[in-house]
Formats: C-alpha cells, sequence, structure tokens
C-alpha cells in the first residue's frame, strides 16, 4: 500500500452558528423584569495550514470528510454562547485548493500559509440583544446562521529548485542519493520510484532543493505509466535536467531519442517551455556508456544544451554538475521580482447600491438576492410570527417592499428569497409594508413601563372616574 498521496477530494463542513436565547428575567415581586437572552457562539471555521512536518495527502484519502464545531446556544441571563472551536487542517508545502469545478481557490507555498475552506456560521442574538426604546420585550430570538459546507480538491506539487526528468531507470534515483542525503528506494527495474523523492544540495554559498520524479514514458501526458500523476510536481522547478542512460540494454532507445520524447511530453503538459533544461548522459563508468556519451555530446550542445557526463554509482562528475546547477538556481531567484507587500483595496459601497436584486422568474414567481436579505432569512424561527414580523419589517427598511412593486409584482405572486436550491419561498402580500401596523408594536408590554409618580397615578385616577360619572350621567335606561 502507497504511503504517498498527492490529490484527495476533501469534503469540509464548518460549525454552526448557534441559536440565540429567547429569556425573560424574572425574580420575587418582579416576574417580568426584561428580556435577557443571550447570543449563540460563532461556530468554528475550517482552516487549512501549511506544516513542513507533512509531506503527503495520505490522511485525508483515509478521511475526506472533516466538520468544524458548532457554537453552543445562548442562555437566560445574558449568558453569552460559546464560539465553536476552529478545525485546524496541516496540508504539505505547495499544496493547490480546487473547487470542484477545478477553478484554484489558493496556492499554499511557504510554513504557515493559511486559507480558510469553511466559514463558520454567525451566532443568533437573543432577545436581549434585540430589545430596543420601541421593542421592550422581544419574544422571539434569531437562529444561528449554518457553517458554510463545500468539496475541495487538493492537489501537492512539490517545492523544488530542480526536477531530475527522464525514462525509468535512467539513474535518476541513484543520482539524488548522491548529490543529497536522500535515500531513495533504488533497484534494477522499471518504475522502481512510484512517489517524488526530495533532496538538499549545498554547492558553496548555495542551498537548492532537487527532486527526482518518477519516470516518464511515451504518453505519460495522456496518462500512460505514472507521468500524468506526477508530471505536476515538476510545474514549480527552476530547471529541469534530462537524466539520460548513455548505458541501456534496449536495443531501441538512444539517448537522443529518450530526450526528444520526453520533451515532447513535457511540451504536451504545458507551462514548461521557459524553464532552463541541463542535460546529464549517466553511467559513464560503463565503457559503451563513455563511447555512446562522446559521440552524442557535440549533437546536444550543438541544439543549445549544457551536458554533463556523470556517474553516479563511481562519484564521477558529480561536483561540476552540483555547482552548475546552483549556478543556474542563484540566477533563476534573483531574476524573480521581488514581492511587494500585499496592498489593503478598499471599495467602497456604491451610492445607489441597495445590496440585493430582485428578478422576475416566469409569470408569477420573483426572486431577491442578497447577503443581508438570505442571511435574515436564515436566521428566522417561522415557527414564530413575532419573529416573521420582525423580518418582513426588515425587508420592508432594506427596501424590498418598494423593489417588488417596481418589478411588476402583485398580490398572491410567489417571492422566493435565496438560491434556486436553497430558498424560501411564499406568497407575498403588499400589506406586508405595513408589518408593524398590522400586528401591532411587536416586543411591547405594558408590564414593562416605567412606574408612573404618585401624582400622575392620582391624575389618571380622577380622569378615569370623570369619564365614568359622566357616561353614566348621559344613560338613559328606558332609550
Amino acid at each position: 500500500m502507497t504511503t504517498f498521496v498527492d490529490r484527495v477530494e476533501l469534503h469540509v463542513a464548518a460549525g454552526n452558528g448557534g441559536h440565540g436565547c429567547a429569556s425573560v428575567f424574572r425574580e420575587k415581586f418582579k416576574p417580568l423584569g426584561g428580556p435577557d437572552g443571550g447570543n449563540g457562539g460563532r461556530g468554528g471555521d475550517v482552516i487549512l495550514v501549511v506544516d513542513q512536518d507533512v509531506t503527503t495527502l495520505l490522511d485525508y484519502h483515509h478521511h475526506p470528510h472533516r466538520k468544524a464545531t458548532n457554537g453552543a446556544p445562548g442562555a437566560g441571563d445574558h449568558r453569552s454562547g460559546k464560539n465553536g472551536q476552529d478545525l485546524v487542517l496541516p496540508v504539505p508545502d505547495g499544496t493547490v485548493i480546487l473547487d470542484g469545478k477545478g477553478n484554484v481557490l489558493a496556492d499554499l507555498v511557504g510554513q504557515g500559509t493559511t486559507f480558510v475552506a469553511g466559514q463558520g456560521g454567525r451566532g443568533g442574538l437573543g432577545n436581549a440583544a434585540l430589545a430596543s426604546a420601541r421593542r421592550k420585550a422581544p419574544g422571539f430570538a434569531l437562529l444561528g446562521e449554518p457553517g458554510e459546507e463545500r468539496d475541495i480538491v487538493l492537489e501537492l506539487k512539490t517545492v523544488a529548485d530542480v526536477a531530475l526528468v527522464g525514462y525509468p531507470s535512467a539513474g535518476k534515483s541513484s543520482l539524488i542519493s548522491v548529490l543529497s542525503a536522500a535515500k531513495p528506494k533504488i533497484a534494477d527495474y522499471p518504475f522502481t520510484t512510484l512517489v517524488p523523492n526530495l533532496g538538499v544540495v549545498t554547492a558553496g554559498s548555495t542551498v537548492y532543493t532537487i527532486a527526482d520524479v518518477p519516470g516518464l514514458i511515451p504518453g505519460a501526458s495522456q496518462g500512460k505509466g505514472l507521468g500524468l500523476e506526477f508530471l505536476r510536481h515538476v510545474e514549480r522547478c527552476e530547471v529541469l535536467v534530462h537524466v539520460l542512460d548513455t548505458a541501456t540494454l534496449e536495443s531501441d532507445r538512444d539517448p537522443v531519442s529518450d530526450l526528444d520524447i520526453i520533451e515532447e511530453e513535457l511540451a504536451q503538459y504545458g507551462g514548461l517551455e521557459n524553464r532552463p533544461r541541463v542535460v546529464v548522459l549517466n553511467k559513464i563508468d560503463i565503457p559503451d556508456g563513455k563511447d555512446l556519451a562522446d559521440m552524442i555530446r557535440p549533437d546536444l550542445e550543438a541544439r543549445g544544451y549544457r551536458v554533463f557526463e556523470v556517474s553516479a554509482v563511481a562519484h564521477m562528475g558529480l561536483k561540476e554538475l552540483s555547482y552548475a546547477l546552483a549556478e543556474i538556481v542563484a540566477q533563476a531567484r534573483a531574476a524573480k521580482p521581488v514581492q511587494e507587500a500585499t496592498r489593503v483595496v478598499i471599495r467602497p459601497q456604491a451610492v445607489n447600491d441597495t445590496g440585493f436584486t430582485v428578478t422576475p422568474e416566469g409569470e408569477n414567481l420573483f426572486r431577491v438576492r442578497g447577503d443581508k436579505p438570505e442571511r435574515w432569512v436564515r436566521q428566522t424561527d417561522f415557527n414564530n410570527d413575532e419573529a416573521v414580523g420582525y423580518l418582513a419589517d426588515r425587508l420592508n427598511r432594506l427596501g424590498v417592499e418598494d423593489a417588488l412593486l417596481k418589478a411588476g409584482a402583485r398580490a398572491g405572486d410567489g417571492v422566493a428569497i435565496g438560491p434556486e436550491d436553497n430558498a424560501v419561498v411564499f406568497d407575498w402580500e403588499p400589506t406586508m409594508m405595513a408589518g408593524a401596523e398590522m400586528l401591532g408594536r411587536r416586543g411591547e408590554d405594558h408590564r414593562l413601563e416605567a412606574p408612573r409618580p404618585a401624582a400622575q397615578r392620582r391624575r389618571d385616577r380622577d380622569a378615569e372616574r370623570d369619564e365614568a360619572e359622566a357616561e353614566y350621567d348621559g344613560f338613559n335606561p328606558l332609550g
């Protein structure tokens, strides 16, 4: 069973926000002391972070479903719910994150680089936070928002300066084992290397990394052999080193043809045209290999390649090769533009931007899309009439009613708020514009009014008595 995985599909689910609490403070001789429901806690995020100690995506291959914890609901006595704990997922350096359609969401390079794959839901407000001068005793609270859920694809692209490419059994693993401290598997049969191997090389004052990419064969860019799985590991490398076998035992192969075939596969894969190339003629410790290397070297140099004759077994020509690669890597690093500090661009909302859209769909359906309306719908408890009325007032103040009228909506038409796959649909009544007047002054309770002064209470009693007496004096029992 392989222990290296460089592509996985991962389902992440952030934590849901906790619901707000609808509670009323009570104590002796004061049965209705006012709203005291706390807010719900925020749901935990799902965060991907680069960790140098992680080199494979194997753990996510075996456990592809990851979920953060939910926020706790609020409680009475103004107690807010506990926030959900963020779920931090370590990934290897060089991990690319894509959505289900193949669009790149993030490219994580560098220790500690993070990406929020799933945003936790907001906690709902308790009735204490919803109280105001006009709404002194809300009998409802807002629901917590659901956390973000989505399927993403993680692809690992090896972060290395030099990539060794070539046919199987060309000696790439042997070469990286003598240039660095890497210990790859080495054997005398093709496709010994099943995973990319990384090594660190020090040449003078330059330190660079070198990657041994599994053997490529004709058709690798279309999926034959192991090429398609591991060609992505070549993309980040600054230098491509063609390792050619000058002592191959296959009669139908020769180093120049091997080079042409590998170059054709790299061209079909795309994106590697501007990378500098170096040719390494390996196995010159074998007499026939040395003779063949001397024969083809002029032809390769005529094509513009820098050619090095080496033997990984006899440790011949390794120093010259390592210093030449260090020189090319240093030049590539110096040619890279200096990365400027991230500039924060603030784009204020346009004056005429309402923050939502109303789109007619068919004859009797109108769809409302926008962050605020959709969020308010998710936070509403539709089993509570007062909460529904509060939603109607919020939509009215936002201008949704006016926009529906301008779009041609009539009484009884359907109004959907949200996307097609997750929308709340209701029959629209223009009287919702007067939601506060229609349902009364929601959230008011005369028992919460401030006590009146004694003199005012006496004047009120006198006025009520005089009014009752006047009504009795005008009453005629005989009609």
